[in-house]
């Protein structure tokens, strides 16, 4: 083990940049090479290492697997894919209590199963389903709550980005990962809309009941308001059933060994364009998709070359190790351990982002975890969970702010009202944190049963 100054010094730098401001990739890649020169006191040695770990890194086609998702998903969202899964879902839902805000939720599910970011699913549907909301006379507070936490379904439901981010640092399979996150998503939407129906049926002027709505009205070429007739029904039927297909396609293909995760992500980007095309977009759209997608991922991968560094790093000066000893040594039970990991994440989900904090904690915490006999799988779902709950934590939950941000026009809207509004779905998300601690078997029951059918 090396000097515990040393790995106080490694450790307290990297939390004084992260907390002053600085880039958490700046600050992880300054820290690693802190660390490196600490450990052998030879610069060039220390330059050496960290080039050949990034080049190992980028050449890793597994890196692919980000873009390539979130390619799939930009097209699809590009294309009015939300719109038509909203619309679907609220017109087969006519006669249940609280319908918009169930399709809300059910939306979102079958969104993030082609996003993989929760920020895509909050803009979108703070577009489509708040006006209609509204116009159905839900309560504000309710419809931005229901709308924010519905989006953080994009971070659990295959494929995520922060299960990507998580495999990478862990090497975990993607693939397995992705599988494990399908029964959490399903219990997590069931309590959502479990959450709404009570409501529904215990304060049901909050939902609109007894509201008639205004049919929507647009201006003609004359200048006079008409009616907006709705939309074709088969052609959303269509273009839903495409997106339920490219669903079953890329998941499919990986959980029966079909492709791996990389070459479903290039299956998935491939349809997805596919069926954009179809439905209308134009060449200027598609580019626009693209580099969207290349200015959100380059830094991500980015993240993700420096994090490796630093977890390496931590490996060889001892903190993983020091950190195994300190839980193993303590007399604590693995659940006092799992939960004293858990208000960490809550903590770092009021201060930083779901990414950085991977970044920052899983390196450290996987192993110990592994040590006290958690299921890596497991682990790394109720690590997903806990970790999204930031999402929705003030002050710095990303996606009350992307709500607001999508609806400018709203007056008198505060975000502190979005967050009031978030308190139940993160209540939920809690209730999901216990259940899978629980019952580990929830994450791993469907990646052991492709395992055992390769």
């Amino acid at each position: 083990m090396q000097n515990p100054t040393d790995l106080l010094i490694l450790i307290g730098a990297l939390l004084a940049l992260v907390f002053s401001g600085i880039h958490i990739a700046v600050a992880l890649g300054l820290c690693s090479m802190l660390g490196l020169f600490l450990m052998t006191g030879d610069i060039h040695g220390m330059i050496s290492f960290a080039s050949s770990t990034a080049y190992e890194a980028l050449r890793d086609y597994v890196f692919a697997v980000i873009p390539l998702f979130m390619l799939m998903g930009e097209f699809l969202a590009k294309c009015g894919a939300a719109r038509d899964l909203f619309t679907l879902v609220n017109r087969s839902m006519n006669r249940i209590k609280g319908r918009l805000g169930v399709a809300t939720v059910l939306a979102n599910a079958l969104f993030a199963f082609v996003t993989g970011v929760s920020i895509a699913a909050a803009a979108a549907f703070s577009k489509i389903a708040y006006p209609e909301m509204r116009r159905h006379g839900y309560e504000r507070k309710f419809a931005l709550g229901c709308i924010a936490g519905s989006a953080c379904l994009g971070m659990l439901i295959p494929p995520s980005v922060l299960m990507i981010v998580w495999g990478v640092l862990t090497e975990l399979s993607i693939g397995k990962l992705f599988i494990a996150g399908i029964i959490p998503g399903i219990l997590v939407v069931l309590l959502y809309v479990g959450y709404i129906a009570w409501v529904a049926y215990r304060q049901p002027h909050r939902v609109g009941e007894g509201f008639k709505p205004q049919p929507v009205q647009a201006l003609s070429a004359d200048g006079q308001s008409v009616d907006v007739p709705e939309a074709d029904l088969r052609a959303i039927l269509w273009s839903t059933i495409g997106i339920v297909a490219l669903i079953v396609i890329v998941l499919g293909g990986i959980w029966f060994g079909f492709f791996t995760p990389t070459e479903g992500a290039g299956v998935g980007a491939t349809l997805a364009l596919v069926l954009a095309i179809s439905r209308g977009m134009r060449l200027k759209e598609m580019m626009e998709a693209v580099v969207s997608v290349g200015r959100t991922s380059a830094p991500l991968l980015l993240l993700l070359v420096t994090a490796q560094l630093y977890s390496r790093v931590l490996s060889m000066t001892g903190v993983t190790g020091m950190a195994q000893d300190f839980f193993s040594q303590s007399g604590m039970s693995p659940y006092v351990v799992l939960l004293m990991m858990v208000l960490v994440w809550f903590v770092l989900g009021m201060l930083i982002d779901s990414i950085s904090i991977i970044l920052l904690t899983v390196p450290v915490f996987a192993p110990v975890a592994a040590a006290m006999g958690f299921d890596p799988i497991a682990f790394a779902i109720l690590g997903i969970l806990a970790i999204e709950t930031g999402l929705l934590t003030p002050p710095f939950g990303i996606l009350a702010f992307t709500v607001r941000a999508s609806i400018p026009n709203e007056p008198g809207l505060k975000t502190g009202e979005i967050f009031l509004g978030s308190v139940p779905y993160w209540i939920v998300l809690l209730i999901a944190i216990v259940t899978i601690a629980v019952f580990p078997a929830l994450a791993t029951w469907l990646p052991n049963l492709a395992l055992a059918n390769p």
